[in-house]
């Protein structure tokens, strides 16, 4: 399960929502399989966000998944971006802690990008909101400013 799963949680969980839109969210999931990964370019331009999803059930990719995130947090066109690591699959037996990702990706090396490890579970709801208030906040108050 990934941001897809964890955005429709989200939308199934709000009964009511009032909002005053300031500005406006695009939201791709790009998918994470190694076929897919060459498309990711296609969708860098004017990108503010990146929600990076971890299965936090799944150590033998973890290698993979920080070699990835390096690479991809290297690209121009991302330079600058909030970065938001969901470690998903809290729920699981097992399933390694926010503070076991953060160190497996090596995060507190990350000084190019402002970042977050939020832990959660996509089938529960458990902490979606609480990640993606963040996000928000941060890319909103880099590209918002007060004149």
């Amino acid at each position: 399960m990934g941001l897809l799963t964890i955005l429709k949680k989200m939308k199934q969980k709000e009964k009511e929502v009032r909002l005053l839109m300031l500005y406006k969210l695009n939201i791709w999931d790009v998918g994470g399989q190694k076929s897919l990964r060459s498309y990711w370019r296609n969708y860098f331009e004017s990108t503010d966000g990146l929600i990076w999803v971890v299965d936090s059930a799944d150590r033998r990719r973890m290698q993979d998944c920080k070699r990835e995130l390096d690479a991809l947090l290297l690209e121009e066109r991302l330079g600058g971006a909030t970065l938001l690591v969901f470690a998903n699959k809290q729920d699981l037996p097992g399933a390694l802690s926010a503070a076991e990702i953060k160190e497996a990706l090596d995060l507190d090396n990350i000084k190019s990008h402002h970042w977050l490890i939020q832990d959660c579970s996509a089938v529960t709801g458990d902490n979606l909101l609480l990640g993606m208030d963040w996000i928000i906040k941060d890319i909103s108050s880099r590209i918002f400013t007060m004149d």
